[in-house]
């Protein structure tokens, strides 16, 4: 069987497993379940321990090395700013239409009883919600290391690019060693990343067992519920994204449609980006009608860095949590979890559930339990589906606008 399939077998398992131990409440199982229980968070640990030195690694290997060089460079970095704007548009509209849809999730308290934090804990949480004025001042950390070990991603992220670009201004010489270190820590921690999501079975079992003999059925529908919202949200803004090329990159929505069809379809059968690139190339070079040295250059770097859909996953995630552990986000976190999804869309790790690793010790800052994360990756299969033709629908959108400020740029040129 896949990695998917085996997931999706123990969430199911799980689920039925715990089911039965609350309707015949055993001394025997739930003293299994004692056992068993510690295991889901171990894995959870095992996840989040990757996390900052992945981040880190990757941001500086993505951002300092030869090859983002000659990247930021015309088309280069006419395309980042482009993949930047629209990273932004999807965070805004994912902050406007993603907590309206969860208004309809129905959370049975009695049944979640046991998951809720305590008062007094919530009451800490809740007060250490900055204002405004200390969110900003706090965006520059005044110890980098503080940062990373509490888990605040975005202030080392914003370090992080700092260090990143200060390296792009030293002699090769001493820029490759810091850059070979970091990319060599970066593979390293992938290693590690992908025998944590090996074990994701057993983790995912060792979670669902024990959240459903205390919370029932309630957790099965809201998993449920969380897949179509996710998936929903998705179609809402691939449909955004047609006006936006229309308007912006000045082609007809009705050829923009055939154009990234093909690669849509590939996307969404395959939930690989890059598998779409030959059809998102013939999509734009024939149906469109772009320069052919504006998409050689924007889509396979559209396809391997650019993920669009990364700030709609993490709201839809956090707000989801909130929700479920019974705690109500405020505007200023969903604005930190959107800010950090476009600081860190660029240096997501490439593996399966890559974006959920990312989240999961910013999500612990506001109080929601990481395990929860645990949770998403089981049924992460279908909104990945959805993220992929998203991101591909991005790339091509990011495509068209490149081309049409690269026109405008060969007029000016020519007059």
């Amino acid at each position: 069987m896949s990695l998917t399939v085996q997931v999706l077998a123990a969430l199911v398992l799980g689920l039925i497993a715990g089911l039965t131990v609350r309707e015949y409440p055993a001394a025997i199982l739930l003293r299994l379940i004692d056992l068993i229980e510690p295991i889901g968070v171990l894995w959870v640990n095992a996840i989040r321990m990757t996390v900052i030195p992945l981040v880190v690694s990757l941001l500086i290997t993505g951002v300092a090395s030869s090859a983002s060089l000659r990247a930021v460079r015309g088309i280069g970095l006419r395309a980042i700013v482009t993949f930047v704007g629209l990273l932004l548009f999807a965070a805004v509209v994912s902050v406007v239409v993603v907590p309206p849809l969860f208004t309809w999730l129905h959370i049975d308290r009695a049944a979640t009883a046991s998951l809720q934090p305590n008062p007094a804990d919530a009451s800490a949480a809740a007060a250490q919600v900055p204002t405004f004025a200390e969110w900003v001042t706090a965006l520059v950390p005044t110890n980098p290391i503080r940062a990373a070990a509490d888990g605040l991603i975005l202030p080392l992220v914003i370090f992080t690019l700092a260090l990143a670009l200060a390296l792009l201004t030293l002699p090769s010489s001493r820029r490759e060693p810091v850059v070979a270190f970091f990319a060599g820590l970066g593979d390293a921690m992938l290693v590690v990343v992908r025998v944590v999501i090996a074990l994701s079975p057993i983790g995912v079992f060792a979670l669902m067992l024990p959240l459903a003999a205390r919370t029932g059925g309630s957790v099965a529908g809201a998993l449920g519920y969380y897949v179509v919202v996710m998936s929903v949200a998705q179609l809402v803004v691939i449909a955004f994204l047609y006006p936006v090329a229309a308007f912006v990159g000045g082609v007809r929505i009705a050829a923009f449609a055939r154009a990234v069809f093909p690669a849509q379809a590939v996307a969404f059968s395959s939930s690989s980006s890059l598998a779409s690139l030959p059809a998102l190339i013939d999509g734009a070079n024939r149906r469109l009608g772009l320069l052919t040295q504006v998409s050689d250059v924007v889509l396979p770097l559209a396809v391997s860095t650019f993920k669009m859909g990364l700030p709609l996953m993490w709201i839809t995630a956090a707000v989801f949590l909130g929700r479920f552990y019974g705690i109500a986000l405020t505007p200023m976190q969903l604005v930190v979890v959107a800010l950090t999804a476009v600081l860190t869309s660029f240096s997501t790790p490439g593996v399966p559930h890559g974006w959920l690793l990312v989240i999961s010790p910013l999500v612990a800052t506001m109080g929601i339990p990481p395990e929860g994360i645990g949770l998403l990756i089981a049924v992460d299969a279908i909104p990945d589906m959805f993220a992929t033709t998203l991101n591909v629908t991005g790339d091509m959108t990011a495509a068209t606008i490149v081309a049409r400020k690269q026109d405008v740029a060969f007029a000016d040129v020519t007059t």
